[in-house]
């Protein structure tokens, strides 16, 4: 019997179920242990300012170390770049959609002063960007909650990963998918992680089993820019790279909260991990590092 833990809301679950429908066709037993989070906890503080890495993985973590549970399975975009001692991402599944995704107003339909909510200040600082007369405001709360509160009139708009509402059925609330050049996404965003001991157990190694190397080789890209740039999920960095045979071309952004000032770069390479430090220390040398400080 596998033990695979999550959260709790809404999305956590399906990502689980999934996973262990996966196993259950590889020919394991599963059992779900729900683990309430740190993030999960805090809800009426936006998340930049809570602080503070692995607000949605830290008990989760613990329980794998403890052995409560054998298998976790997050939301890549959630998880901090350096894993606890004794903890590996055994598999990165086929990726979702990365793209951010609108719902409500289109971006053209968008005028001045309508209220757009997001959690993500790397969203925030695109939107400013994109139209410094809107104005953003913090949006928390599972999927169906944030929808809820655009239905209640609270927002024009509303930015949510489109990952996640595919995932939970809701496509048709899609009002339009943002372009990666438009709106870059989350390091990882799209992609799941299934996080194991590193004691080459059972669940270790059915896990390795749905393992998709393109998503690895471009996850691993954009998680080695991040580590590079010393950011975690809660900062305005986005990253996403493409695979094509064995090259991967890699796009990130670094952004000023108010979107005033907008570092882009892009790289290819072979190598995911020497192609994320590149790329990283290349917009570090640009000014990268006096917008992470501020």
């Amino acid at each position: 019997m596998i033990v695979v833990g999550s959260r709790g809301s809404q999305l956590a679950l399906w990502q689980a179920r999934h996973i262990a429908a996966c196993l259950h066709e590889l020919g394991a037993e599963t059992r779900l242990e729900i683990i309430k989070t740190t993030g999960d906890k805090i809800t009426d503080v936006p998340l930049s300012q809570v602080g503070g890495k692995g607000l949605f993985t830290k008990e989760i973590e613990e329980a794998l170390l403890a052995g409560a549970i054998d298998l976790a399975v997050h939301s890549l975009k959630d998880m901090p770049t350096a894993l606890p001692a004794g903890l590996t991402l055994a598999a990165f599944p086929e990726r979702e959609d990365p793209r951010d995704a609108l719902i409500g107003k289109r971006l053209t339909e968008l005028r001045p002063g309508d209220r757009v909510g997001t959690s993500s200040l790397r969203r925030a600082a695109q939107l400013h960007a994109l139209n410094r007369s809107l104005v953003i405001e913090a949006l928390r709360g599972n999927v169906d909650t944030r929808l809820r509160k655009l239905d209640d009139g609270r927002y024009e708009s509303i930015v949510l990963a489109a990952a996640g509402l595919r995932r939970l059925g809701w496509v048709d609330r899609i009002g339009e998918l943002l372009d990666i050049e438009v709106m870059c996404p989350a390091a990882g965003q799209g992609a799941l992680a299934i996080e194991t001991r590193d004691d080459g157990g059972a669940a270790h190694q059915i896990a390795c089993k749905l393992d998709h190397t393109p998503t690895r080789l471009a996850v691993t890209a954009e998680r080695s820019l991040l580590a590079t740039l010393e950011g975690g999920c809660q900062v305005p960095i986005g990253a996403h790279a493409r695979v094509h045979g064995v090259a991967i071309d890699l796009r990130a952004i670094v952004a000023s909260p108010d979107g005033q000032r907008v570092l882009e770069g892009s790289l290819s390479g072979e190598d995911p991990v020497d192609l994320g430090r590149r790329l990283g220390e290349h917009l570090l040398l640009a000014g990268a590092r006096e917008i992470l400080t501020a």
